[in-house]
């Protein structure tokens, strides 16, 4: 394994794990709440079990898609499962061990960014409207070579994209490579993958009931007898990542998403982070099969930056502390047509 010198470039860290007053630090300078709020029952048992690290072990990748988008100690197990029914009654992807309770740490991290989502005003959209969002960044393709190997190469992501508020009208994406229309949704329509603003209306703000609506999809697609490789949490990770990253939802929903994740097991905290577009925050995280997939927040503001995938061990898509996926939301807004600047 060819990692990076940690103590030559700590960004390089493939997993850096700071100290508890480190991490302590870097939450309590962050604006919201404090420990006593946090918003669920068994947080003292919480603070009391789960102060100490639980180490995620990775196992040899298996995959089929890059999105552009773990195991306690036998001593720990009982504990583990206690605590995941007082987060929610998630806490197994239904192939094998029960994985560890999210970090008291990011719990507290997400709480805060839902709060400060909650706090943003709703906006008053028409269904002739769209949903303006611009990223920047890239993500990995794998391609095979004339010797029959496998070559990891960059895409730029980069994009504009103009979704319909009511799904009625077709989708515009704008990229490097050209513009291009996607089939419209229909009026009404709208899913978990392919969300308009209209369907994120309609999801439910109590965070156990939506994070029960997006387990009941990723456990039917996802779980036991699917030939899945993820599971269930973890594709309820990301199904939320795509989520917030999409567009920008109510903000009780996005509250609620936050929320949710807050309940998934093997959810971490990283104190410092950059995005796709150079710009540092904190972030949320959660391993599976050799990779990390983080959230990244402003310090201040606590607005989501974006998301990116950093492989934490060697494999056909790069080496251990590689970014082989890393998107940065730049621009979000409104627009009365697909194609125009987003109102000011």
């Amino acid at each position: 394994m060819n990692a990076a010198d940690p103590a030559a470039d700590p960004a390089a860290d493939p997993d850096p794990r700071p100290e508890p007053s480190e991490r302590g630090d870097v939450l309590h300078r962050l604006p919201g709440l404090s420990d006593a709020d946090l918003p669920f029952p068994g947080r003292h048992r919480l603070r009391e079990h789960l102060m100490r690290e639980a180490e995620p072990t990775p196992r040899r990748p298996s995959r089929t898609r890059r999105p552009a988008a773990v195991l306690l100690a036998a001593g720990a197990a009982t504990c583990a499962v206690a605590l995941a029914v007082a987060l929610g009654g998630h806490g197994s992807d239904g192939r094998g061990p029960v994985a560890a309770p999210p970090e008291p740490a990011a719990v507290r991290l997400l709480d805060r960014v839902a709060v400060a989502a909650r706090a943003l005003p709703a906006p008053a959209l028409r269904d002739d409207q769209f949903v303006y969002t611009r990223t920047t960044g890239h993500s990995t393709a794998l391609t095979e070579t004339a010797g029959g190997a496998m070559e990891a190469s960059r895409t730029d992501e980069s994009a504009e994209r103009w979704l319909s508020v009511d799904g009625s009208a077709d989708p515009l994406v704008r990229t490097a490579r050209g513009t291009s229309t996607e089939p419209a949704y229909g009026k009404g329509a709208g899913t978990l993958g392919s969300p308009t603003y209209r369907f994120l209306e309609s999801l439910p703000t109590e965070p156990g009931e939506l994070l029960d609506l997006i387990y009941a999809d990723t456990r039917r697609n996802h779980g036991p007898g699917s030939g899945s490789t993820t599971g269930p949490d973890q594709e309820a990770f990301v199904a939320i990542g795509d989520l917030l990253r999409t567009m920008e939802a109510p903000p009780g929903v996005s509250a609620a998403l936050y929320r949710a994740a807050a309940r998934i097991p093997g959810v971490v905290f990283l104190p410092e982070v950059r995005d796709g577009a150079g710009r540092a925050g904190v972030a949320v995280a959660r391993v599976h099969d050799g990779e990390r997939t983080e959230w990244i927040f402003d310090k201040d503001s606590l607005r989501l930056l974006g998301e990116r995938t950093v492989l934490l061990e060697d494999s056909a898509w790069g080496k251990a502390g590689d970014t082989v996926t890393s998107v940065a939301v730049i621009g979000r807004g409104v627009a009365d047509r697909a194609g125009q600047a987003p109102r000011p």
